[in-house]
């Protein structure tokens, strides 16, 4: 399993909203770097879902469900897109402020390649930012 880390400004697409819809298609990606990272999410990896530019925290976890196909938001070239599933909320938001302040997490995408909108998330950086939020996987 691989695990990612994709954001989504919340006036545009919510926490709230992806756990109203259950599956939601990861749409509108127009980054090459972060096409690449969708194109390399396989079923069954996780996600944490990022609230950008308002509340900066990640707030909840999410799962591949669907590989990557063709984004039908896309008018002009090769843009794709995933599903992702609510798998639950992170019980304690973890946010951009502490994510900076803290030096275990200074090679982070989200720190390194702050505008990337769908990065990587090392085992080891997955495993510590679960803990700062307090997430346990779901019995």
């Amino acid at each position: 399993m691989s695990f990612w880390l994709v954001k989504s400004e919340p006036d545009a697409f919510s926490w709230d909203e992806q756990v109203a819809n259950g599956v939601e298609p990861w749409t509108g990606v127009r980054n090459y770097q972060a096409r690449k990272n969708l194109a390399a999410m396989k079923a069954g990896d996780r996600a944490f879902f990022y609230h950008s530019n308002v509340q900066r925290a990640i707030v909840g976890v999410v799962e591949v469900v669907r590989e990557a196909y063709p984004d039908p938001t896309a008018t002009e070239g090769a843009w794709v897109c995933v599903d992702v599933r609510t798998v639950g909320p992170m019980p304690r938001p973890v946010t951009l402020a502490e994510i900076k302040a803290d030096p275990e997490l200074a090679e982070l995408a989200l720190v390194r390649q702050s505008r990337l909108s769908v990065c990587p998330v090392s085992a080891e950086h997955w495993a510590y930012l679960c803990t700062m939020g307090g997430w346990a996987e779901p019995a």
